[in-house]
């Protein structure tokens, strides 16, 4: 069954939380997609994904290369899975994927200070629940420690 974990970014941006969990996906085996909404958005986080920390990087490509299909991280703007990742991140607000179930996780971040990216994430709560997929949500806490809402 495909999970779908939503996390509201508060205090901490985008840049420094996505590449906690990329990470994360790849120690467990899986390859990702991270769906950004503009090719500004994309050639950002390219960048960011090779210098984001200085003892690592992220091994990572994008939809145009023509070893894509190759690529552990794929960065795209478009809704294929080329690279046949188990998980993908959403950003900026792009929509579900219309094949959700093909997937082990989808994973949207919402910029909490945004009412309507936040609106949206709690509607897709409330489809994924309605459709009996496994949804979470999670809020960091004031310490920063994601909490898990009910």
């Amino acid at each position: 069954m495909t999970e779908i974990l939503i996390y509201q970014l508060q205090r901490q941006p985008l840049e420094r939380v996505l590449p906690a969990l990329i990470e994360k996906s790849l120690e467990r085996g899986w390859r990702v997609i991270v769906q950004a909404a503009s090719e500004e958005r994309v050639e950002a986080l390219d960048a960011h994904l090779w210098t984001f920390r200085d003892d690592s990087f992220l091994p990572h490509g994008t939809w145009r290369e023509a070893e894509a299909s190759e690529q552990p991280v794929l960065l795209t703007l478009g809704g294929d899975n080329p690279n046949g990742a188990a998980v993908r991140f959403l950003i900026d607000g792009v929509p579900m994927p219309a094949d959700t179930e093909s997937y082990q996780r989808i994973v949207l971040l919402v910029d909490g200070d945004d009412a309507e990216a936040v609106a949206a994430a709690r509607a897709h709560w409330s489809e994924g629940k309605a459709k009996g997929l496994d949804v979470t949500y999670w809020r960091p806490d004031e310490e920063g420690r994601w909490q898990r809402l009910p």
